[in-house]
């Protein structure tokens, strides 16, 4: 592996040594699937019981993977990684609540975000889920109705009632109001992908969004899951629309969540999975992305998000072949994982982040444990993430 990534010492040095002892026992524990099982369902079952485990877990998983609890608290954690000239992508961390008031109060939420990170150098996206502003079940009824390709988008809503007509209108209008105000701050909108089954109904509302707002600038951005087998061809697509139609692309490239979940449903439904054969496939689709992306004259405005160092490396190499992308390119790693490919990158210039979460304990932690159930990825990476907090425990004789 490129050297780059196996500096331990940048990587870990916003961390005390007691901080550090603390994510090697914590990863340690993550190893053990088994353990993982088990205390997943004992957390979420402690928190839905209001048993007194809080201070544990926010002295533990919350400390290590989230910002704080409010947009204030997690200041001190922004101020850190700004020290590094790391950046940062605001999660509002919380599950998705249902009912228009909930829907309503989310938007407001993500407005507060937005107006906070406008204030903080370092914040130059917030993160967006389309199902905190809209009912699951409407976004599903949409999706049958909804065709993408290179000349067009097309919503057939004609499944809708004239009730859920009006109620898809107000999802729109959430959306847009949260990225006219991004825009007029300065602030990008990562709007993440979720399902396969709603996926092409949240594709729909992003390019509406991204044709309205990205004209003259960049504000939203879409989010690309390349364990799905039809996505690079849609990523292909969406830039050929987007030229089309005369706005610039926007894409966070992700390899995925939410595997499990779509096998499942795939199984049980007698469908086609949307998922990739395997692994290897999964990596080739992203590295394409990659290539795709970075090798566009017309500019895709591109956050490459991953964990994994030889697809950064593969972003790294194109980059230094075409200066002229590095300022509409960035990558981005989950706050509390992959500190060597994060720090390092920072270190060599390249513009870089931390998605970090914030809400309360009773919020985010079965947030954080449902999208690390999901995310294969986060499973794969624990060993990794052993050996090189090791290595720096070593260097520093702990």
């Amino acid at each position: 592996m490129e050297k780059i990534f196996n500096d331990t010492r940048q990587a870990f040095a916003y961390k005390t040594n007691g901080q550090l002892r603390k994510a090697y026992w914590l990863f340690k524990m993550m190893k053990y699937n088994w353990l993982i099982s088990i205390g997943t369902d004992f957390i979420l079952k402690a928190i839905e019981w209001r048993l007194p485990v809080k201070g544990l877990l926010k002295n533990t998983l919350y400390s290590q993977f989230v910002g704080g609890e409010t947009l204030e608290t997690a200041t001190p954690a922004i101020k850190k990684l700004d020290e590094y000239d790391v950046d940062v992508i605001l999660d509002y961390g919380a599950e998705a609540k249902e009912g228009e008031d909930n829907f309503d109060l989310a938007r407001e939420e993500f407005i507060k975000a937005i107006g906070y990170a406008s204030s903080q150098k370092s914040i130059p996206f917030i993160s967006l889920k389309i199902t905190a502003l809209a009912r699951f079940e409407l976004l599903e009824k949409v999706n049958p109705g909804v065709v993408i390709n290179e000349t067009g988008l097309l919503v057939d809503l004609s499944l809708l009632t004239s009730t859920e007509r009006q109620e898809w209108e107000r999802v729109l209008q959430r959306t847009f109001a949260i990225c006219d105000h991004a825009g007029n701050k300065g602030v990008g909108v990562l709007i993440d992908a979720e399902e396969s089954w709603i996926q092409d109904s949240i594709d729909a509302v992003v390019m509406m969004a991204m044709e309205r707002f990205n004209k003259n600038r960049v504000v939203v951005y879409n989010t690309i899951q390349l364990y799905r087998h039809d996505k690079l061809l849609f990523l292909k697509q969406s830039a050929a629309l987007a030229s089309a139609r005369s706005y610039t692309l926007a894409v966070k490239l992700v390899r995925g969540a939410y595997m499990e979940k779509e096998r499942a449903r795939a199984q049980a439904t007698g469908s086609v999975s949307p998922i990739q054969p395997n692994k290897n496939a999964t990596d080739q689709d992203f590295n394409r992305a990659v290539e795709f992306c970075l090798a566009q004259p017309e500019s895709i405005a591109t956050v490459v998000a991953t964990h994994n160092e030889d697809s950064n490396m593969l972003a790294l190499d194109l980059l230094k072949q075409d200066q002229s992308r590095r300022s509409i390119t960035f990558f981005s790693q989950l706050y509390g994982m992959s500190d060597n490919i994060t720090f390092n990158l920072a270190k060599a210039g390249f513009k870089v982040s931390k998605y970090l979460p914030y809400g309360s304990v009773e919020d985010v932690i079965p947030y954080l444990l449902r999208r690390a159930q999901e995310n294969s990825s986060v499973a794969g990476q624990t060993g990794r993430e052993l050996f090189l907090l090791t290595n720096e425990m070593k260097r520093r004789g702990l």
